[in-house]
């Protein structure tokens, strides 16, 4: 089953004209438009299923700084700054709490990337601790893992993805943001090599500036118009327990499971780096630029073919303005969650925590996560299609830093000083023959 998400109301009419589209209600999309509508920029998001149904609500809700690739960390300490401000700035609760997060392990070589990541992560202001097994076992009471070390970042934390993006989606809307869901987008329309307008499935928008934000479906709607984005979708599943004993308050990460602490008194349990890989004509076209991510991930994928073979994000379907479209075929992508990776996680966490033992799901989601080479995310203007901006390939770290990538993307839209140097989330890289190196930290 999906997991809950508040409802956020829906334009009746599609507006003849916004200055800027923003296609995608997830958290990229939506925290964009929100910033667009805080400067009073008129914005029109068009979401083709319902604001946060896919897979900006099927995340773990961790909000980090803690092991975030370098390249990546100014902008999720920016996200994190918009985070505990959320509450104050939707006027709505977004359960986000600063509990910290925790990393425990039995690998010495997990050690040494901690140690080394941390010191690096200092010149960033980080406040990141190495910790010895001694007080691991102080910091988890109950645990019974026989952990050699862990880090700790107290001033991390987590929210609630279902309340979340709603929340924002609403007080964009109080701002003055048109919000239409249910809607596809088939296309855009240029005029004098600029874009002008998108073409829906309900109409056309006149527009000066489009933002594609499309979660795994956004390299399908730029292929559609000759616009090469590498990207891969990975399923993972996830699932929350019913309320029990509260043997933490934050987020813990151990080998092969991670728990954060609910609103409502369960976990969010997820299976770390766990996933399946399933195959399609535009993954087996891309495998080179993902080889070194497959290489280094292998070890937890499993493998498989589903729908989206023929009709989902990574098919070669065709379209046309005036035909429907594979995102009215998909409203909402809900891959089923996978029953043994539930069974497991259960498992570990009994085993870990006894008095957790015969915990029960309370419900379990799939979720496809959309990966770029480098495990970074494009956050840019597209230079061959002047008007055209993406916000996407997020990599399985949206949510964190969903909030940062909006503020960064409303700058170069608007023509803003950057918050953070844009150079890391280029979208040239894709396409310039940039050696993507290993991928970034997950």
């Amino acid at each position: 089953m999906s997991p809950p998400v508040t409802p956020v109301a829906s334009a009746e009419r599609l507006p003849a004209r916004s200055e800027v589209v923003v296609l995608g209600g997830g958290i990229g999309g939506i925290a964009t438009a929100f910033e667009l509508a805080r400067r009073g920029v008129q914005v029109t998001v068009v979401e083709k299923g319902v604001v946060s149904g896919e897979q900006s609500s099927r995340n773990w809700g961790w909000c980090r700084q803690q092991n975030r690739d370098l390249r990546e960390l100014p902008l999720a300490q920016v996200g994190l700054k918009l985070w505990r401000e959320m509450n104050a700035l939707t006027g709505e609760e977004t359960g986000f709490r600063e509990k910290g997060l925790v990393y425990a392990t039995t690998s010495a070589s997990d050690i040494a990337t901690w140690e080394a990541w941390g010191r690096a992560a200092r010149d960033h202001g980080v406040d990141t601790r190495m910790l010895t097994a001694d007080e691991v076992s102080e910091r988890l009471p109950g645990n019974a893992g026989r952990w050699i070390g862990g880090v700790h970042s107290p001033t991390d934390g987590h929210a609630e993805p279902g309340l979340a993006v709603p929340a924002m989606a609403r007080a964009a809307q109080r701002l003055g943001a048109v919000i239409v869901q249910n809607c596809a987008a088939r296309g855009f329309e240029t005029t004098g090599g600029r874009v002008s307008a998108v073409v829906t499935e309900r109409g056309r928008i006149a527009c000066a500036a489009l933002v594609v934000a499309g979660g795994v479906w956004t390299g399908m709607f730029l292929r559609h118009h000759g616009i090469k984005f590498l990207q891969a979708s990975v399923k993972s599943t996830s699932f929350a327990t019913m309320p029990a004993a509260a043997v933490i308050e934050g987020g813990l990460s151990m080998e092969n499971v991670s728990l954060r602490r609910r609103l409502d008194g369960g976990y969010t349990v997820g299976l770390n780096g766990q996933g399946q890989w399933q195959a399609s004509p535009w993954g087996l076209l891309q495998a080179r630029a993902f080889w070194r991510t497959f290489l280094a991930r292998r070890r937890n994928l499993t493998y498989g073919i589903s729908r989206q073979f023929l009709d989902g994000p990574e098919s070669f379907a065709r379209w046309t303005a005036d035909t429907v479209s594979p995102f009215e075929r998909n409203r909402v992508l809900d891959p089923a969650p996978d029953a043994h990776l539930v069974a497991r996680g259960l498992e570990r966490i009994g085993r870990l925590y006894p008095a957790l033992a015969g915990l029960k799901p309370a419900f379990a989601w799939g979720g496809m996560v959309d990966m770029t080479p480098d495990a970074i995310p494009v956050v840019s203007p597209i230079g061959r299609q002047p008007g055209l901006y993406v916000c996407s390939g997020f990599s399985a770290h949206g949510f964190g830093i969903g909030p940062g990538a909006g503020l960064l993307m409303a700058d170069l839209v608007t023509g803003a000083r950057p918050v953070v140097d844009p150079q890391p989330f280029r979208y040239e890289r894709m396409v310039d023959g940039t050696d993507f190196g290993q991928p970034g930290m997950i």
